[in-house]
């Protein structure tokens, strides 16, 4: 495992992370005038077997010649259970190490097989002369064994950068009485994914890494969609999965913070910086309005405040110092 030269950013803006079939040209062109966060570009089950190996080509033209500014490029390869994983790892990054920020490894089941990743594209980085522990890796959780294994997973390599929960694949890996992917299963009056959004969501954080939720494949549903990503942004998750340019705007609304929220999570800051100052009084603690704000205060609006920062959110309101 390595540590880049210079400081990557692990924490990149991920509210809505495109899938685009790698061996689509069209769409992959497309992709790119779409206000996501992150593209990835597939060529696990979105590619025919048959097509796969002319994926890859088509996956490196892309990266090199497309305009993907604004977003985190991100290539899923095949699982390391197939024998088209190392050719995937090789051949993209050999042909666009330089236009990739991450490699996304689908089915992950334990710790090893991230730092087989690590250890592939710290030879392909030093090969090419590429910075070395820049590309970054995101592990996705698709069936028991790898949810049982997350947290070491998590911790596995300084590359990983997200943990991505696949619920399609996790439904039938534990015989999950539905056909709907993302929706309850029928006869379960509870919520049937909250003990595994928190788990992934535990592991991640631990390890000061994102937490994405996988797909809704009801592509035209979009209040449907809305209503699984508010489950995991209520939670803490920070992005999830598109398949349709319909999901897109979805996504980024739910996983950023109201104007309300932000604008009071700015405020928030502003009065705890003003009231620990000299000219405060260096108090630990103070008013906002009818609100007591201390340093647990503090911490919950950094987390606001920095995703609609992340989100280009503008202030609309300004703090002012309270009259003696």
């Amino acid at each position: 495992m390595t540590t880049p030269s210079s400081p990557v950013n692990r924490l990149r803006p991920r509210r809505s992370c495109l899938a685009v079939p790698g061996s689509n040209p069209r769409f992959l062109e497309k992709a790119q005038g779409l206000p996501a966060d992150q593209v990835f570009l597939d060529l696990e089950d979105a590619c025919a077997p048959l097509a796969k190996e002319g994926a890859r080509h088509t996956i490196v033209d892309a990266l090199n010649n497309g305009d993907w500014t604004g977003k985190t490029r991100v290539v899923r390869v095949n699982d390391w259970t197939t024998h088209w994983t190392y050719r995937d790892v090789i051949t993209v990054v050999e042909g666009a190490g330089q236009n990739l920020d991450c490699i996304m490894l689908p089915k992950v089941q334990d710790a090893q097989q991230v730092v087989a990743l690590d250890l592939l594209l710290t030879q392909i980085e030093k090969t090419m002369g590429f910075e070395v522990g820049k590309i970054g890796i995101e592990a996705q959780i698709e069936n028991a064994k790898g949810l049982v294994n997350v947290d070491a997973i998590a911790g596995a390599s300084p590359r990983l950068e997200t943990i991505i929960f696949g619920p399609a694949d996790f439904m039938a890996s534990i015989n999950m009485k539905s056909l709907v992917v993302g929706m309850q299963p029928p006869g379960y009056g509870a919520d049937a994914y909250h003990y595994i959004l928190m788990r992934i969501l535990m592991a991640a954080r631990m390890h000061d890494l994102q937490a994405i939720d996988g797909p809704f494949l009801q592509i035209k549903n979009v209040d449907g969609y809305r209503e699984v990503a508010g489950r995991a942004a209520a939670l803490g998750f920070d992005g999830k999965w598109v398949l349709h340019p319909g999901q897109v705007d979805a996504a980024n609304e739910v996983f950023s913070p109201s104007q309300e929220d932000y604008d009071h999570a700015e405020l928030i800051l502003d009065a705890y910086d003003w009231c620990t100052s000299e000219a405060g009084g260096k108090k630990g603690s103070a008013m906002l309005g009818d609100e007591m704000i201390d340093e647990a205060s503090r911490k919950m609006a950094l987390v606001i405040s920095g995703k609609g920062r992340a989100a280009g959110m503008q202030r609309t309101t300004k703090f002012e110092i309270p009259e003696a």
